[in-house]
């Protein structure tokens, strides 16, 4: 979602790289465009003021002055003042006698019901047993989106005819008496703050004193997010935020504010509509992504998430070996994809987040569900040994895959060429750096 922020501030950056020495002039020239950049990001005026205040003092001082590089060292400066801006991680509040309870308050249509399951199946890896709240009364068919996210992820489910604060009560005993060690209530929202609403909530706050009141916000909102949730934040004291559909096409500025201007701590992103799709707010990571730094640690977290320990080592040694099949591209294949889609994991790979703007994430998306239907069409023979593949066979291939006979082709020669390198990777004695050496690399 900062693809354009991204872009139109390395743009600033590399210009104040090129010159050997900055003026006064230069850094106020810069910070000119950071503003404007900022702004149409649609991050809050008093946050950008503040924050470029800060990195004009430091700019414009013997820091950048008597520094090696001083358009690196300002890259530097506002990389650290937009971590102070972002604020410190906090993590869940989850100390105490179980059942701890956690409270998601929030408009209508900001993904409440969703971040239940979301935040349940979180809790559940990290060795919690959680139960679900259904205490929405009011949305068509709210319960049972919770109860189908509960049997999805074989998670209970709460559900009754009370009112919602007694309901929520009621869910605090079950959870003691079933063993279940976080109660999560999905309450109703309305399209906009309102009276009603905030009494509910208020009563359900009151009666089940629940160690977290998380407010879950649309990112896609901008500015009236933090608006939402100053207004939710005077009612409730929350304790926590939810930016959720941040893979959407938002500019963003919301996650940038909304701790300075709302008091509010972002606790969790969400970033995609799947059960997975929830990442721990981290600034020095949401700092990297929006400067073009790339995010290689949340890269690496999605692989470790995703990815069979005992299937990457039995393919290591397949490496090794040389004897990579089709039968393992495939498997490949699968495994990135459940990493996310190609533009977001290009936008975590340092100094490629231009790059992937400039790419489109549907068509590279495309393409690899193009290949992904080409092995499967190939029977096991085929995968195993691709140098049977002859004209008749690539026609019904292509044929059976819903592709052109170039596309089976194309993707043969690249996985010939992938076999060649995994073959130079074995033969050679120092491993990966000697074979990066080779490439260029």
């Amino acid at each position: 979602m900062f693809e354009t922020l991204s872009g139109k501030l390395q743009a600033v950056f590399k210009e104040f790289s090129r010159r050997g020495k900055l003026s006064d002039a230069d850094v106020d020239t810069g910070l000119r465009e950071i503003r404007l950049a900022l702004l149409e990001a649609d991050v809050h005026f008093s946050v950008v003021k503040s924050l470029l205040d800060r990195v004009r003092a430091r700019a414009v001082g013997s820091e950048v002055a008597q520094a090696l590089n001083p358009g690196q060292q300002v890259i530097k400066i506002v990389h650290a003042e937009l971590l102070a801006t972002l604020g410190t991680p906090e993590r869940l509040n989850l100390q105490g006698p179980a059942p701890r309870s956690i409270l998601l308050v929030g408009l209508q249509g900001a993904g409440k019901t969703t971040l239940a399951g979301k935040l349940a199946r979180w809790l559940r890896a990290d060795g919690q047993r959680p139960l679900l709240v259904a205490a929405d009364p009011y949305r068509p068919a709210a319960v049972e989106q919770l109860r189908t996210i509960g049997r999805q992820l074989d998670i209970p489910v709460f559900t009754g005819t009370q009112a919602p604060p007694q309901l929520c009560a009621a869910a605090q005993r079950e959870a003691a008496a079933t063993g279940c060690t976080v109660v999560i209530m999905d309450t109703a929202g309305r399209l906009q703050i309102d009276a009603d609403m905030m009494a509910e909530v208020t009563a359900i706050k009151a009666l089940t004193q629940p160690g977290e009141v998380l407010l879950v916000a649309d990112a896609m909102l901008g500015q009236a997010a933090v608006r939402i949730a100053e207004g939710f934040h005077a009612a409730l004291g929350l304790t926590g935020l939810v930016l959720t559909k941040m893979d959407g096409d938002a500019r963003g500025g919301a996650a940038i504010s909304i701790r300075s201007v709302a008091a509010v701590p972002i606790k969790f992103l969400g970033v995609s509509e799947k059960m997975d799709g929830l990442e721990v707010f981290d600034p020095a990571r949401l700092a990297g992504r929006i400067l073009g730094m790339g995010d290689i640690i949340g890269l690496i977290e999605k692989a470790e998430a995703s990815f069979d320990v005992a299937q990457a080592q039995q393919m290591q040694q397949k490496l090794l070996k040389s004897e990579l099949d089709l039968s393992d591209f495939l498997d490949q294949l699968r495994q990135m994809r459940k990493l996310g889609s190609m533009g977001q994991l290009m936008e975590m790979l340092p100094g490629l987040g231009r790059a992937a703007a400039a790419m489109d994430p549907a068509q590279m998306d495309k393409q690899l569900t193009r290949s992904e239907a080409i092995v499967c069409s190939m029977t096991l023979a085929e995968r195993r040994d691709p140098r049977v593949m002859n004209s008749s066979r690539k026609r019904r291939v292509a044929a059976g895959s819903g592709t052109q006979v170039q596309d089976v082709n194309q993707l043969l020669k690249q996985f010939r060429q992938m076999q060649d390198m995994m073959k130079q990777f074995g033969k050679n004695k120092r491993g990966m750096l000697g074979l990066l050496r080779q490439l260029g690399g």
